[in-house]
């Protein structure tokens, strides 16, 4: 019987470590059992906690906790389970469990109430204190690099509202940049897809390493990474498509660098999509909608692709891409709204109905009654 609780208690300690290897110093997506256990009560917990009867306001401050929250509860559930290992471990050696749990809560906390009487139970203790020591040192290295790379995602994001409105949009996107004058000469947006496409390669690199840095709500309550990056997309989407002398170019790298990253943090996450998808299945986007833009860019001056047909097509064709990630990581990141991402299910779904920021309770806007911001 004590061999067996060596044995077990041994084991418990051992996949704790190998945990805490693989969420904190291992660069990749690597799945932790015992990561996901805490991630995902806690998710339990704060989704009941901010039900969607709440009003917006209240549902952003309640979420905004959960990713910090869970941060704070990890380390604290690795030394508890390395705690009751080294209590396994200890009731081999001592002759009652009471003893090896006092002994081994002793050790772990590094306080030293606890006499150790022999040589191996002091080796043990010894062991159990430094592994303590270590997971908490972990974590203090794990935050600086987490908040790092969170503040040059919300960069990025945070200058978007310039250019996409509040909240952000595809449209919007073309229209300003209609009015200062960068659509006369489309591949003046060159530089700023290069940057969405090397914002899209450091946010698939972050978020694998740091999958938590998934569920960080950006300081704006309106803001969000998962509806910046299906604005970009959508611009770049509506670019390549619609716009006449707008080859593929930067425009084609950004939205493939988008769908790639995006897909690969919903391949971590157990997202199902099409990793193959046809051109011609359906998207989420209705033609009524994209027509309905064809129409404001018209309106506007902007220089349109005469075969408006063709033109859904293909941007029908870019969209399939990352039609089906880019909304299922709104709906588990509980994005703000913004047109085309958060204001709507994949296709075949029923489409939910949004309350944005200030609308009272039991005011609820269908997204189709709402128009993005004018430029």
């Amino acid at each position: 019987m004590r061999t067996t609780a060596f044995i077990v208690g041994f084991s418990i300690v051992g996949a704790t470590v190998f945990s805490a290897i693989r969420t904190v110093i291992l660069p990749r997506a690597a799945p932790s059992w015992l990561t996901r256990a805490v991630f995902v009560s806690l998710r339990v917990a704060i989704m009941g906690l901010a039900g969607p009867k709440r009003s917006n306001e209240w549902r952003d401050r309640v979420l905004a906790l959960y990713a910090p929250i869970s941060l704070f509860t990890l380390p604290l559930v690795w030394l508890a389970v390395v705690m009751i290992g080294y209590s396994l471990i200890f009731w081999a050696l001592v002759p009652s469990y009471g003893r090896a749990f006092h002994l081994s809560v002793s050790s772990i906390t590094t306080l030293g109430f606890a006499n150790a009487d022999t040589v191996v139970e002091r080796i043990f203790a010894f062991l159990e204190s430094g592994l303590g020591l270590l997971l908490v040192a972990l974590l203090i290295t794990f935050l600086p690099a987490i908040y790092t790379a969170f503040a040059r995602r919300e960069v990025q994001v945070g200058q978007l509202e310039v250019r996409a409105g509040n909240p952000p949009s595809a449209v919007t996107f073309l229209l300003r940049h209609q009015l200062i004058g960068s659509l006369e000469n489309p591949y003046q947006l060159d530089p700023t897809f290069e940057r969405w496409e090397r914002w899209f390669a450091e946010v698939e690199e972050s978020h694998l390493t740091y999958p938590a840095l998934v569920f960080f709500r950006s300081p704006q309550p309106d803001r969000s990474w998962v509806t910046a990056a299906g604005t970009m997309l959508d611009s770049a989407a509506l670019a390549t498509s619609c716009i006449s002398r707008r080859a593929v170019g930067s425009a084609g790298l950004c939205i493939r660098a988008g769908f790639l990253a995006l897909r690969r943090i919903a391949d971590f996450y157990g997202i199902e999509f099409d990793h193959d998808p046809d051109p011609t299945d359906p998207i989420s986007i209705e033609r009524e909608e994209f027509d309905a833009v064809w129409d404001r860019l018209a309106e506007a001056g902007v220089d349109l692709k005469p075969d408006r047909n063709q033109a859904w097509r293909d941007f029908a064709g870019w969209r399939v891409n990352y039609d089906q990630v880019l909304l299922a990581l709104a709906e588990i990141t509980v994005s703000p709204y913004a047109p085309w991402t958060a204001d709507r299910s994949p296709p075949n779904r029923k489409r939910p109905r949004i309350r944005r920021f200030g609308t009272p309770r039991g005011q609820e806007i269908h997204p189709d009654s709402i128009r993005v911001d004018q430029p």
